[in-house]
């Protein structure tokens, strides 16, 4: 270590008001968190890019410092779905300090480990109060039967009003409307459920029919429509 000349000319004064870091709450403890091996949490996080034309959801599970799961969901951007992909291997098995310092390619989810870093370690993560944390394997729970992103896409105009074309429960295929022409509920066929029965070898077309579901007061609508073409 190098001091310049005034820095050592001067008086030793103690510092009396050092306590040291504050506790941060980790997977049912409180942590002095020193080194970035102190650090598990189980925690979410958004970030978006430049334009900010796309955002980015990441979900990461940290154990002692290291990066053991991640969950990486895109929206909005082809070019950040493909840096996805990179980044599910580029993240793993990293610390955190690492993850942070590396070049993820796409803004958005560059963005979105920035602020799950900082999430981390102030302590603000879904585990804190969770004893012993999450497992890892958990980030899937997000993504429910069928393991998809939830996913919403609603297109409006003004002169035609709302298409509702993808939402939680799946791909929307009817809107039911009233007899005011307001929406009261839906046509919809999970994705998810139909690829997994179409793999174990049901016939496709029964599969199909099998996933479709409906959500509000559908049977009670006076007219149906389809939103990609009505």
């Amino acid at each position: 270590m190098e001091y310049s000349k005034e820095v050592e000319n001067m008086y030793a004064v103690k510092c009396g008001a050092s306590f040291g870091c504050a506790p941060i709450p980790e997977e049912g403890k409180w942590v002095y968190s020193r080194k970035i091996e102190d650090i598990s949490a189980f925690t979410h996080g958004v970030g978006w890019c430049a334009p900010q034309q796309g955002a980015c959801k990441l979900s990461l599970n940290v154990k002692n410092g290291i990066i053991e799961e991640a969950l990486i969901e895109t929206i909005g951007c082809s070019g950040m779905t493909h840096s996805a992909a990179m980044a599910g291997e580029a993240i793993v098995g990293k610390t955190v300090l690492e993850a942070v310092n590396t070049d993820l390619v796409c803004d958005a989810i560059n963005t979105a480990m920035r602020e799950l870093f900082l999430q981390i370690i102030y302590g603000r993560s879904q585990s804190a109060f969770s004893e012993g944390g999450l497992v890892v394997g958990a980030g899937l729970e997000d993504l429910g039967k069928g393991t998809r992103s939830q996913v919403g896409t609603i297109y409006s105009t003004k002169l035609k009003g709302p298409r509702y074309l993808e939402l939680a429960e799946g791909y929307i295929l009817e809107e039911a409307l009233d007899d005011n022409d307001e929406v009261i509920g839906y046509k919809y066929i999970n994705l998810g459920v139909l690829m997994e029965k179409i793999k174990k070898g049901e016939d496709a077309n029964e599969a199909y029919k099998s996933s479709i579901k409906t959500y509000g007061r559908y049977n009670d609508a006076v007219k149906y429509i389809d939103p990609r073409k009505e």
